[in-house]
C-alpha cells in the first residue's frame, strides 16, 4: 500500500552507486567524553582510527538510500522553496562579519574534539543548547563529520553522505594526517559553530590545508564561511568521497514487510536539495542561507489553507498538523492516510457546493412554480366575481325595467330557455285552514317547462 502512495506521488527511485566505500563510524558522545577527548587542543595518544561504536544503528534489514528525479530536488537560486542563499567574495563587508572567531572567548567556549581531530571518516553526534529549525524542522541534535559536514539525520546510518546534510566543504579530508589538524566547534545558546582548521586531503596533502566553518543559528540562519581554500574544487576528485556545498534534506519510510518489524528494510528520499556553485567557494568567501516558511509552521487549519507565505499545504485533522506531504513525517502522513483525507475533504465541499446549487436551482424553480399557480388563482377568482356582478346587474336591470325592449324579449323567449313556476289544481299539496280574518292562499308548485 504504501508503494502504492509513493508511485502516485511519483517518487522515483534512483539507485545511488559506488557509495559502499564511503562509510562513517558514528561514536557516541559518551564514548568520546569518557576516554577524555578535548576541550584544548592537544592530541590525543594512542587513539585508533579504526570503527568505532555505532550510536543508533539502523536496525534488522538495512537501509535503502534513494534519492527523487533530479527535477524535483535541484534548486537554483532565484526558486527556492526552503531557503534563499547568497553569496559573498572576498571583498564584501558581509564575508568579514560572518566569519566567527573561535579564539574570541566573547563567543563562548570552543571545545576541539579529541577524537574527530585524530580520525579519518568519523563522525560524533553532539546535543544542542537550542532547537535548531532545519527544513522546518526543530533539530536537539547534530552529527559532526570529519569529512568537512553536519550530518542532521534522526537514524544515524553509515552512508551519510548521500542526503540530510549541512555541507560547507564535504571532502575526504584526514583530520589524523597533521597535529596542526583539528575539528572544534563552540555553541553559546544562540549559534553553534563548527571549524575544521587545516585539515588536508589524502593524496594531496602537498597541495594545502583548509580552514572552514558552518555557524547554525537560532533563527534557522546558515551561514558557510572560508578562510584558506588552496585549491580548486574542480581538481579535489570525488572518486573515494563526495564533493558537495550545500544542504539537503530527506523522509524516511519503511514499507510493509511479510516478515518481522525488525526484519524491514529503511528507504530514504531526498525530497530537497541545494547546490552552491563550487566556483564561488574560495579563500575568504561566505553563504548565507535564510529559511523561508513552511508548512509546518502552521499550528491550526485556518492558517494552513489561508496563509500567503507559504504554498501547497493540506491540513490533517487525525494528526492535527500542516503539511505538504514531503517532510521527514511523511511515513506518518501515510500511514494515517492523510493525502486520501485532503481529497476527501475537497470532494465533500465540491458537492456541498453542487448541492447547494442544486437546491438553490429547485427552489427558485419551485417559486416560479408556485407564483404562476398563485396568478392563476387570483385571475380566477376576480374572473367569477366579474360574472357574478355581472349577472346581479342584469337581474337588477330587468327588475326596474320590465317594460324595456332586452326584459321582454328574455321574457318572450323563457318558454324555450328559462324554467317558469306554473300553477297546479289537479293534485294540491296541502289543504290550507281558513283562518278569519285571513286570505286565502294559493299554493304554488314548481313543474316542468
Amino acid at each position: 500500500m504504501l508503494f502504492l502512495c509513493l508511485s502516485q506521488t511519483e517518487l522515483a527511485r534512483v539507485w545511488l552507486q559506488q557509495q559502499t566505500d564511503i562509510w562513517y563510524s558514528v561514536i557516541s558522545q559518551q564514548h568520546e567524553d569518557s576516554i577524555g577527548g578535548d576541550s584544548h587542543p592537544r592530541r590525543a595518544q594512542g587513539l585508533s582510527s579504526g570503527p568505532a561504536r555505532i550510536s543508533r544503528a539502523v536496525p534488522g534489514g538495512g537501509l535503502t538510500i534513494n534519492t527523487l528525479p533530479d527535477n524535483m530536488t535541484r534548486v537554483v537560486e532565484d526558486s527556492g522553496k526552503y531557503y534563499t542563499w547568497c553569496s559573498f567574495g572576498p571583498e564584501d563587508q558581509r564575508t568579514r562579519e560572518l566569519w566567527v572567531d573561535m579564539s574570541d572567548v566573547r563567543h563562548g567556549q570552543v571545545r576541539v574534539h579529541g577524537i574527530l581531530s585524530n580520525s579519518y571518516k568519523q563522525a560524533v553526534r553532539v546535543a544542542l543548547s537550542f532547537d535548531f529549525p532545519f527544513y522546518g524542522h526543530y533539530l536537539r541534535q547534530i552529527t559532526i563529520a570529519t569529512g568537512g559536514f553536519i550530518f542532521t539525520g534522526d537514524i544515524t546510518h553509515r552512508m551519510l553522505t548521500t542526503t540530510q546534510y549541512i555541507a560547507p566543504l564535504m571532502a575526504n579530508f584526514d583530520p589524523s594526517y597533521s597535529k596542526e589538524s583539528t575539528v572544534q566547534y563552540l555553541d553559546n545558546g544562540e549559534a553553534f559553530v563548527v571549524q575544521w582548521e587545516r585539515v588536508r586531503l589524502p593524496g594531496k596533502e602537498s597541495g594545502g590545508a583548509f580552514t572552514f566553518q558552518a555557524a547554525l543559528y537560532k533563527t534557522g540562519t546558515i551561514t558557510f564561511s572560508y578562510r584558506d581554500i588552496p585549491l580548486s574544487l574542480d581538481v579535489m576528485g570525488s572518486a573515494e568521497h563526495p564533493v558537495k556545498v550545500g544542504v539537503s534534506d530527506a523522509f524516511m519510510v519503511m514499507p510493509p514487510s511479510p516478515q518481522s518489524q525488525d526484519a524491514q528494510r529503511r528507504t530514504i528520499y531526498e525530497y530537497h536539495r541545494v547546490e552552491i556553485d563550487t566556483t564561488k567557494v574560495t579563500s575568504y568567501s561566505a553563504v548565507e542561507f535564510t529559511p523561508l516558511p513552511t508548512c509546518l509552521q502552521h499550528d491550526n487549519c485556518e492558517l494552513c489553507l489561508s496563509s500567503n507565505q507559504t504554498s501547497g499545504c493540506s491540513w490533517c485533522n487525525v494528526l492535527q498538523r500542516c503539511s505538504d506531504g514531503m517532510d521527514r513525517h511523511r511515513q506518518e502522513w501515510l500511514d494515517y492516510a492523510c493525502s486520501e483525507e485532503v481529497l476527501l475533504d475537497i470532494k465533500n465541499e465540491y458537492l456541498l457546493i453542487s448541492h447547494f446549487s442544486d437546491s438553490y436551482v429547485r427552489t427558485d424553480s419551485s417559486t416560479k412554480s408556485d407564483g404562476l399557480a398563485n396568478t392563476g388563482v387570483i385571475a380566477g377568482i376576480a374572473a367569477a366575481l366579474v360574472l357574478l356582478l355581472a349577472l346581479t346587474l342584469v337581474a337588477l336591470y330587468i327588475n326596474y325595467h320590465p317594460t324595456a325592449a332586452s326584459p321582454l324579449y328574455l321574457i318572450q323567449r323563457r318558454n324555450n330557455y328559462w324554467p317558469s313556476l306554473k300553477f297546479q289544481k289537479q293534485q294540491p299539496g296541502y289543504t290550507e285552514v281558513e283562518g278569519e280574518g285571513h286570505e286565502k292562499d294559493s299554493i304554488v308548485e314548481a313543474g316542468p317547462c
